[in-house]
């Protein structure tokens, strides 16, 4: 193996190490809370030594900084993809279907944000969010707004925070009260809600 092949090779298995990490972190957090989640427990469910967490990321703030950052990106990347339609609210529409599908496949990252992640101490994470991902649903608003789609004097910023709220809470009851509910169901249901609130 040339020296190249090995750095990546390296690259490649830290990366798969850290989803690990991450994926432990996120399912133990979510069941039991940050405070009561230690790097012993994530360790264990990942599969990797206590100090390979220590390596990777220094401390548990520093692993929960590094996965909210993961999990923001990766959030605000589904919902730009998601951002398509001939009209901007066709394109709200199909937001609003982007983050219930993109919470159907990461729940626990749901649950994690709901409950943890208000805090004061994770403001930056809480700003990256308001910047990234609800900025798409910003975006989308002003767009509806300028275009006469929506109310002109619809408050975008505020909105864009009630609709990603709506959404993740609607998401997170789905799949704990309401699994077999279909997806498409739910979404309907959303629009019918927002498409009366914005008009």
């Amino acid at each position: 193996m040339t020296e190249r092949n090995e750095r990546t090779a390296g690259r490649g298995n830290r990366q798969d190490t850290r989803r690990k990490v991450f994926r432990a972190a996120v399912e133990l957090i979510a069941e039991h809370g940050y405070a009561a989640t230690t790097v012993d427990a994530i360790a264990e469910r990942a599969g990797v030594a206590k100090g390979t967490v220590f390596y990777n990321f220094g401390s548990k703030e520093g692993l929960f900084e590094a996965l909210l950052e993961h999990s923001i990106t990766m959030l605000a990347e589904a919902l730009a993809a998601a951002d398509t339609g001939e009209s901007a609210l066709d394109a709200l529409d199909s937001v609003v279907l982007g983050q219930l599908r993109f919470f159907e496949e990461h729940g626990a990252f749901a649950r994690v944000l709901l409950a943890e992640m208000w805090r004061t101490t994770w403001q930056e994470a809480v700003a990256r969010l308001r910047q990234s991902a609800l900025g798409v649903y910003a975006s989308v608003l002003r767009r509806a707004a300028a275009n006469g789609e929506i109310r002109a004097d619809l408050d975008v910023e505020t909105a864009a925070t009630a609709v990603f709220g709506m959404v993740l809470t609607v998401a997170i009851e789905r799949r704990a009260l309401h699994p077999d509910r279909p997806l498409e169901r739910t979404h309907a249901t959303l629009l019918e809600l927002l498409h009366g609130r914005v008009k």
